[in-house]
């Protein structure tokens, strides 16, 4: 199954408040991608910045099970997401 951009888009910042729940998640994020919380306000409907959101996810497994978990989706949703948003659709493992 494809998302569409707009359901990738929802589901990135799903996961982006997700994030933001937790201080040593988003700290991480902030820390990973250089990002300050006055910039994450003012590039929120970024589609850049969205992708980062799910690629910082797609990083680490467990983190992506529980944000699958607590998010109630499917745990291949965040690839189906990052391809479905600009930028996202060819993902090089090297």
């Amino acid at each position: 199954m494809s998302l569409t951009r707009a359901t990738a888009e929802t589901f990135a910042a799903r996961v982006l408040a997700w994030l933001a729940e937790d201080h040593a998640r988003i700290g991480g994020f902030l820390a990973w991608s250089g990002e300050s919380p006055d910039s994450l306000r003012a590039r929120l409907a970024d589609p850049g910045l969205l992708l980062a959101v799910v690629d910082y996810l797609l990083l680490d497994e467990s983190m992506l099970l529980d944000a699958c978990s607590d998010l109630a989706v499917p745990p291949e949703t965040p690839m189906q997401a990052r391809a479905a948003l600009p930028g996202g659709a060819e993902y090089h493992w090297t």
